[in-house]
């Protein structure tokens, strides 16, 4: 009499333990999910973080090339006045954003990028200026800096989209809310015009066979 009461008491014991087993196997795989996701996020940020550097680095070191370049095409082409006035002002523009958003910085730094495409084709009219060793090397540094920026900027942006999809989708968007990731953190690098989006022609190896 005592076991046919006990046994159903003990069936429905385990059915309440395997209930709370499979409940709280749910909850830690939802913990499990939600902590993988945040960690995600975190690598995502610190991506943008880091790729950003790269570029700050990049312009930097154009900002510091523009002197010299505008100081050595100054001594031979006198009458290219208004472009160089140009080129220094946009450059002093850039500087002066140091530390801002890339969206505050693209608009001037795609200007300042035209600017020197412009200067480099007026370096056509002047053969000496071109065979300047000192405006050689300057060209083929700004070049190589071009370049970087382009790579560090499509970079950048690949990494910023993936930090946006990040926070917006869904399921993610919901742990992104809650650990405090937004998508105003990290704006696209980007220029305003399509010509601009590609390096200054800065190469002079072919000038001769243009000519």
């Amino acid at each position: 009499m005592t076991s046919s009461i006990a046994l159903p008491n003990l069936l429905a014991l385990s059915g309440g333990v395997i209930a709370a087993i499979v409940i709280g196997s749910v909850i830690v795989i939802i913990l499990l999910w939600a902590l993988a996701v945040y960690n995600g996020l975190v690598r995502k940020r610190q991506a943008c973080k880091e790729s950003w550097s790269d570029i700050d680095t990049e312009l930097k070191r154009r900002h510091d090339l523009i002197p010299n370049l505008v100081s050595t095409v100054k001594g031979y082409a006198t009458h290219e006045a208004n472009v160089l006035e140009q080129v220094t002002s946009l450059r002093n523009e850039a500087v002066e954003l140091q530390g801002k958003t890339a969206a505050d910085r693209g608009h001037v730094e795609g200007e300042l990028q035209a600017s020197l495409g412009k200067l480099i084709a007026r370096v056509e009219a002047y053969p000496d200026l071109k065979a300047s060793a000192n405006f050689l090397e300057l060209q083929k540094e700004l070049s190589d800096t071009e370049t970087r920026i382009a790579r560090a900027r499509r970079f950048y942006n690949a990494n910023v989209r993936d930090f946006h999809n990040g926070c917006q989708l869904i399921p993610s968007s919901m742990v992104a809310a809650i650990g405090g990731f937004k998508t105003g953190e990290f704006d696209f690098f980007q220029v305003d015009d399509a010509s601009e989006q590609t390096p200054a022609d800065v190469s002079f190896s072919d000038a001769g066979e243009r000519r």
